[in-house]
């Protein structure tokens, strides 16, 4: 699996603003995924960064401000639409279904079929060769995220570190230009954050996309990130290169003020 030789698209976000009854949960946000690079959108807890992600994928809708992905508004579109765009997501909390890794991971290349339900249904030649080809790919993404050898084992067998990866791996199915992953190494011990931290350099360099990560780990994210946005009370603090935002003076003020980073509210 080679990058693509195409740049994916600029994932711009523009003055987006969300309100919940009355509370603004995020406002006038702004911030650029430059192609190819990796992302990260930080904060402490109720900074606004999970209602930003929903935004993103389609799952909320702002009442102000504009997203677009290249030349395309997603603002308004449902997140079927979004993903067939090629933004896929994972969440904070594991999302997989039962069976097996291959078949969680085919739950992802659903959205690419072009046989039909009725030639599936009879199994006609041309689309069991797409069922196959499918497989094939899906196998692929499983190799490339370190799930070789558990293509064929139940989910419910794996480890916690694992079935993380399953989730990633099923959004890679999507075959995405953007990546939003939300919190990619919560809940793992040391050794599984280092070797989710190599499957998501390897993912961006081998499949040439885009990764926008919400994480609480400071230390993956000054290895990975390429930029910084910060949040804190859905506002833009601050922006820049993980090392320029390290020493900013109102995201140090923000981070001490809460007493650290937990979990996002919003």
């Amino acid at each position: 699996m080679s990058a693509r030789t195409d740049p994916p698209p600029v994932l711009e976000v523009r003055d987006v603003t969300v309100r919940f009854a009355g509370l603004t949960a995020l406002d006038g946000v702004s911030l650029t995924v430059a192609p190819g690079s990796v992302h990260a959108l930080i904060g402490p807890n109720g900074a606004g960064k999970s209602t930003c992600f929903n935004v993103l994928s389609g799952l909320y809708r702002p009442a102000a401000g504009t997203v677009r992905l290249g030349d395309t508004e997603l603002t308004r579109l449902p997140p079927h639409r979004v993903a067939g765009l090629g933004v896929a997501r994972t969440f904070q909390n594991i999302v997989t279904t039962e069976g097996t890794v291959a078949d969680n991971l085919m739950l992802g290349r659903h959205a690419l079929s072009r046989a039909g339900f009725a030639a599936s249904a009879l199994r006609l030649p041309r689309a069991v060769r797409e069922q196959r080809d499918h497989r094939e790919r899906a196998r692929e993404i499983a190799e490339l995220v370190g799930l070789e050898g558990r293509f064929d084992t139940p989910v419910a067998a794996l480890s916690y570190g694992d079935r993380k990866r399953v989730e990633l791996a099923r959004a890679l199915c999507l075959e995405p230009r953007v990546l939003l992953l939300d919190e990619p190494v919560a809940g793992m011990n040391a050794a599984e954050r280092a070797r989710t931290a190599e499957v998501v350099r390897d993912v961006r360099a081998r499949l040439g996309l885009s990764v926008l990560l919400v994480e609480h780990d400071m230390g993956l994210v000054m290895r990975l990130a390429d930029e910084v946005t910060v949040l804190d009370f859905g506002r833009r603090i601050a922006h820049g290169t993980p090392e320029e935002v390290q020493r900013h003076p109102e995201v140090l003020r923000a981070y001490l003020g809460t007493g650290g980073s937990g979990e996002d509210a919003a």
